[in-house]
């Protein structure tokens, strides 16, 4: 790829807000708002979730947890009645252990820097910009699924195993520093139809990898044993491991992973939820 001109950022950003006037995703609840604190939930459950089950649980686990005080003082019971169906469960320990950090040391306040964002639970490098992005309006600069595919399909025509490192400029040389926070919206409007209308361009991606297969997983597994300590809140081993059908051996592997990650406590033979 030749490095484009300014002609060319220009037409391609007039292009994606064209775009984005006439078929953006307009009303998306979590764009309705700029508070840190529903911009963090919405930002956590769309990192490995599709936007039209995130629809139905967003406004959900808002009523349940409406602000960082309520969500710090959440039992992971509650946390899990309200999640279930998000699957990755680790997110709602997450956002937890995230809000108690945020009522403890800032004051109730998200930082804004995206440096101090990372150091919460489950926020990488992307989450933490486009929080920064959507709550704050700074002009960060970041990649995620959707921009990564804008930028492989407009820029990259011919080009395979694409890294990250060569888009980042052309992110940097096209975001509008003046209004980041629509740009960065329009800009995953346009990756998430060019998902649905041409084969994924994501596929040309140096970071491109398959996901593995959920059913028979013990990611599958592990679902199914917080499901049933979050209907029965106590259970014996023995009796998860008839329940499920699975391995008896395989279920201790997992219930004790699930202690050591903070969903559950065992006493002897007996697991229960945190």
């Amino acid at each position: 790829m030749t490095d484009p001109g300014e002609e060319e950022i220009a037409l391609f950003r007039k292009k994606v807000w064209s775009f984005y006037r006439k078929k953006g995703r307009h009303d998306l609840p979590w764009r309705a708002t700029t508070d840190p604190y529903l911009i963090l939930v919405s930002e956590v459950m769309l990192q490995q979730t599709q936007v039209s089950r995130c629809l139905t649980k967003y406004p959900e686990f808002i009523r349940a947890f409406p602000d960082f005080s309520a969500l710090a003082n959440a039992t992971v019971t509650d946390l899990l009645r309200v999640w279930k169906g998000m699957g990755y469960n680790r997110r709602a320990i997450a956002l937890n252990a995230t809000a108690r950090l945020v009522v403890s040391c800032h004051q109730g306040i998200l930082p804004k820097d995206e440096l101090e964002l990372q150091k919460f639970p489950g926020i990488g490098k992307a989450t933490a910009a486009s929080i920064a992005a959507f709550a704050y309006n700074l002009p960060v600069v970041f990649i995620e699924t959707n921009i990564r595919r804008v930028f492989i399909h407009c820029f990259f025509l011919q080009a395979t195993s694409v890294p990250d490192r060569e888009i980042l400029p052309l992110v940097s040389a096209a975001l509008d520093r003046d209004n980041p926070r629509e740009w960065y919206y329009a800009l995953m409007d346009v990756g998430a139809a060019l998902g649905k209308e041409v084969q994924n361009p994501n596929r040309r991606s140096a970071h491109y990898h398959i996901q593995t297969r959920f059913e028979g997983s013990r990611r599958q597994v592990r679902g199914k044993i917080l499901a049933l300590l979050t209907e029965s809140g106590a259970m014996m081993s023995h009796d998860i491991a008839r329940m499920t059908g699975e391995d008896p051996g395989m279920i201790q592997s997992l219930v004790q992973t699930l202690e050591k990650e903070g969903f559950v406590v065992t006493e002897g033979n007996c697991v229960h939820l945190k």
